[in-house]
């Protein structure tokens, strides 16, 4: 078969790295399309150096914008590539701009589409993830679900053809990326951190970026936080762009140093009195060497809910609900919300929780979804 895959934003990559692997292993021809939606090497060819992932056949370098600029932008770029290829399958991703706009390409062109990482719901569509996820859903023919909960909420919606229970292809990367990692990164040493001596924090979503009393909420926790223990905060390039508000202009400038190579990672300390560390976006393998060293996580991505509870560390979300309800089981997991009282309150609840490893997570999902293709092709 030919398969069209679409990645555009980190989260992506990672799960596409297994899948793509188990495609060509399969012995299908896959065409890999990055939109450009993340264009940072820091944000994007960082992740194809580290993972192996094979270079993309092609780069629409759509770059920034507004939802509706970037996704109509995508739509136009890359209608022209499918029609090119004409592929058996078109594969999207999670829940991005890339997603959705991959999803309408096919559809328009009534290309058979698969969505990996179907299903899930936060049922607050003032998200724009929320609204990406349930299009791509609606215009799917295949649907590869990580969980029972997100079965369950297609059916919900009347979606029970071509639905598939697979496992999550991001367990499955981070089990492989662990020990790559271990053997890799060097981050602890060059922070000068000990295992579980510090908080590790990410934020990104537009409900806390383009809303400034949320993020000032936020950031009225983390330099409280960072009186009592380091606080470690990779800035996102959209949440460097917002954080300007806070005053924080020259201090930000600092970030866009774009070698660290040779132990040079600039770090900089923008609280008097607090160890709050800014950093600048780091690769999977040194995030992913910090979020298994953490004490707690505080983050409003999803992917990283994910991988705090894989690792068995605390987790704090920055948000008031979560598509991973699986995560908030036996508390591995709290909704915080942007309110200093309650983000520290949530803190001291997770500080109180002895760290474990979590779930049962099914293995080889990425075997499963090219044999799924495979088999769906040929009926």
């Amino acid at each position: 078969m030919k398969i069209v895959s679409i990645v555009g934003a980190r989260p992506q990559f990672i799960k596409a790295w297994p899948v793509s692997r188990a495609l060509r292993q399969a012995g299908h021809t896959e065409i890999l399309v990055h939109t450009g939606q993340h264009y940072d090497d820091a944000m994007s060819r960082v992740f194809f150096e580290e993972l192996g992932l094979p270079e993309p056949d092609v780069n629409l370098g759509i770059g920034s914008g507004s939802h509706g600029e970037q996704t109509g932008r995508m739509l136009v770029a890359l209608e022209p590539v499918l029609l090119q290829h004409r592929p058996d399958w078109v594969l999207v991703y999670g829940d991005t701009n890339s997603t959705l706009a991959g999803a309408l390409a096919a559809a328009k062109l009534h290309l058979p589409l698969a969505h990996v990482e179907a299903g899930l719901r936060s049922f607050n569509k003032r998200m724009p993830e929320e609204i990406n996820r349930v299009l791509t859903d609606h215009c799917s023919d295949l649907l590869f679900c990580p969980t029972q909960t997100a079965v369950e909420n297609l059916a919900r919606e009347g979606i029970t053809r071509g639905v598939h229970l697979v496992g999550d292809v991001m367990h499955e990367a981070l089990l492989e990326a662990r020990q790559i990692a271990a053997q890799r990164s060097r981050i602890l040493d060059q922070l000068g951190l000990e295992p579980r001596s510090y908080f590790l924090v990410t934020v990104h979503r537009a409900e806390n970026t383009d809303e400034p009393t949320r993020l000032a909420g936020i950031w009225s926790a983390l330099t409280e936080l960072a009186r009592e223990r380091p606080v470690l905060f990779p800035v996102h390039p959209r949440t460097r762009k917002v954080l300007t508000r806070l005053g924080l202009s020259e201090e930000l400038a600092h970030l866009r140093e774009p070698d660290c190579a040779d132990g040079d990672l600039p770090v900089v300390r923008p609280v008097p009195g607090a160890d709050l560390r800014l950093l600048p976006p780091l690769g999977y393998l040194d995030m992913l060497r910090l979020t298994e060293s953490a004490r707690v996580i505080l983050t409003d991505s999803g992917g990283l809910q994910k991988e705090a509870w894989w690792l068995g560390v605390p987790c704090v979300t920055l948000r008031d609900e979560t598509e991973w309800v699986e995560t908030l089981a036996h508390g591995a997991n709290v909704l915080a919300g942007t309110e200093p009282t309650h983000i520290e309150r949530a803190i001291s609840r997770q500080l109180a929780r002895p760290t474990r490893q979590n779930p049962q997570v099914p293995a080889r999902a990425s075997g499963l979804i090219a044999t799924l293709l495979g088999r769906n092709h040929l009926s």
